[in-house]
């Protein structure tokens, strides 16, 4: 009498009355399973050799080098000077199209007339992030995040944010209807023009 081969021989568990018979996974299964889990073991190694070039970390980084060569990235241009911004602040051209800007971006925090809202007070002596025009212009342009102020710099063309700067710079020392109360440091006298 010939033994029962172990695919026909029943299992002991049994499950709500359904039981099992011993059926092994295939070998082909179990092979590609094992090669697999040892490629795995040898790609998360980074094992140099294995396929074709130095690993996959120096192929990356090799990659990097040559897209960042390929693709450089563009040199930060310099923003306009204080004596710039001053001059387009005494043009009422760029007046006007920087308060077209202001009240488009800016208003709804630091009110039409500059008075602060959510934002700070843009017309008496105390700033949050220093008061020189080009102290403005970085903050306009870089924002700042912590306080929800976004970065106008990628959102304004160059020539659309110098005019909000110049309109911001000749709001000091004008005098709004509710000014919010002063937050940051007091200017040094002669720091920031007054306004009209």
């Amino acid at each position: 009498m010939n033994a029962p081969k172990d695919e026909d021989r029943l299992l002991d568990h049994n499950y709500d009355g359904i039981t099992e018979y011993d059926n092994p996974l295939p070998r082909w299964w179990l092979w590609i399973l094992w090669v697999s889990i040892i490629w795995s073991a040898l790609y998360w190694l980074n094992v140099p050799g294995v396929g074709i070039g130095n690993g996959r970390i120096a192929d990356y980084e090799a990659d990097m080098a040559a897209a960042t060569a390929r693709f450089p990235a563009p040199a930060p241009t310099a923003g306009p000077t204080d004596e710039q911004i001053l001059a387009q602040a005494a043009d009422t051209a760029v007046l006007g199209r920087g308060k077209a800007t202001f009240t488009a971006m800016c208003a709804a925090c630091h009110g039409p007339d500059g008075g602060g809202v959510i934002g700070p007070n843009l017309t008496d002596d105390y700033w949050l992030h220093g008061s020189s025009p080009t102290a403005v212009h970085t903050t306009v342009a870089n924002g700042v995040l912590a306080k929800g102020m976004p970065a106008w710099g990628k959102t304004l063309q160059p020539a659309e944010l110098d005019a909000v700067v110049a309109y911001v710079i000749s709001l000091h020392g004008t005098r709004p209807a509710s000014p919010k109360p002063p937050e940051g440091d007091q200017d040094p006298p002669d720091a920031a023009p007054s306004g009209s």
